[in-house]
């Protein structure tokens, strides 16, 4: 194995036990005012290169002068001069001495300051009472404002009925109802009293229903809803001339024109009678005005019979507005004169006869 460069073995036992020889370092000079002072070098291996940096001069070419403090100009002022100059003022020529009646008006001018900067205090601690007492005195108002608004609304002759408008009436004379609601003139807008309306209204049996409406200051509007005839019960007077419900809204010797002749057995308000009134109402205006007679013996046996002699077998008053198409596209396709029987009881499957 070869050995590193610069290392020799050394030849007898003495220097291996006394180690590698040392030499002294040489001691620095002692630093001047303008050489820093060498760094201290430590002992090196003989056959060796000191290692390490070479040591720097620092030149200090800072100079320390001697400060001169400036002698104090002025000297400590004697207390007998603090004590004039701390010491008031005196008055100034023009101020004149404070009189008795002087000092009892600062009295009341300060006492009169200090009353405003308590109230001032207190408003600013009691913001939040000042707040809530606003709030109240607001709803307050408002209350009293609707009392009142209500009050004129309620009592005041300038919401007095004066107008009586009637909506609808074609059968019944308009006058006829303005004349019966006229006890309620010159009541109070909201203080009409609908249920003397309602009765006085029951007694037109063409009326079968009826909307108020308030229109301030003054008008009441009455919508009329009239009966409708469906047809013509034989009696024996005459014809009269009945609605749904059976209700008579007319009277005559002949017959009316455009109306069919109801044929019920068991008399009206029977079953009968309510089928064939249901029946009628379904039918479209141009088959209706069409129609001669109609039969209901039962309920699930009701007839037509057109002008014209053709007759209709309707059965039940079941799905009457379905079997009411089917009968106007079957007139459309065979005109009556050509068919003597339409059977419409089942409407899915239609037969002509």
């Amino acid at each position: 194995m070869k050995r590193p460069e610069g290392y020799d073995r050394p030849a007898g036992g003495e220097e291996r036990a006394s180690g590698p020889k040392t030499t002294p370092a040489k001691t620095a000079p002692a630093p001047t005012a303008k050489t820093a002072p060498a760094r201290a070098t430590g002992h090196q291996p003989a056959g060796r290169k000191p290692a390490g940096r070479k040591p720097t001069e620092h030149s200090d070419h800072t100079s320390t002068e001697p400060i001169t403090l400036p002698a104090a100009t002025d000297p400590i002022a004697p207390v007998s001069r603090l004590r004039a100059a701390s010491a008031p003022e005196p008055d100034e020529p023009g101020d004149a001495p404070l009189t008795p009646a002087g000092a009892k008006r600062k009295f009341r001018a300060a006492r009169r300051a200090r009353k405003l900067y308590e109230r001032e205090e207190v408003r600013r601690f009691t913001w939040r009472s000042r707040r809530r007492r606003n709030l109240w005195l607001a709803a307050l108002g408002i209350l009293a404002t609707l009392v009142a608004f209500v009050l004129v609304g309620t009592f005041s002759p300038l919401m007095a009925l004066r107008t009586i408008e009637v909506v609808g009436a074609n059968r019944v004379p308009a006058e006829q109802i303005q004349s019966a609601l006229g006890g309620q003139l010159g009541t109070p807008l909201p203080l009409v009293d609908f249920a003397e309306v309602k009765e006085n209204l029951s007694a037109f049996t063409l009326i079968q229903s009826y909307v108020t409406e308030s229109r301030p200051p003054s008008t009441l509007v009455v919508r009329i809803v009239e009966r409708e005839p469906l047809g013509a019960l034989v009696t024996a007077a005459g014809f009269d001339l009945v609605d749904a419900a059976g209700v008579v809204i007319q009277s005559s010797v002949e017959r009316p024109a455009g109306y069919a002749t109801i044929d019920a057995r068991a008399g009206v308000g029977s079953a009968g009678f309510r089928a064939a009134t249901a029946v009628i109402a379904a039918l479209p205006p141009d088959i209706r005005s069409a129609l001669d007679t109609v039969t209901a013996a039962t309920t699930d046996d009701v007839t037509l019979t057109l002008e014209g002699g053709a007759r209709v077998v309707w059965g039940s008053a079941e799905k009457s507005d379905f079997k009411a198409v089917v009968l106007a596209a079957l007139i459309v396709s065979h005109p009556v004169g050509s068919v003597g029987e339409y059977d419409v009881s089942s409407p899915d499957s239609a037969v002509l006869r």
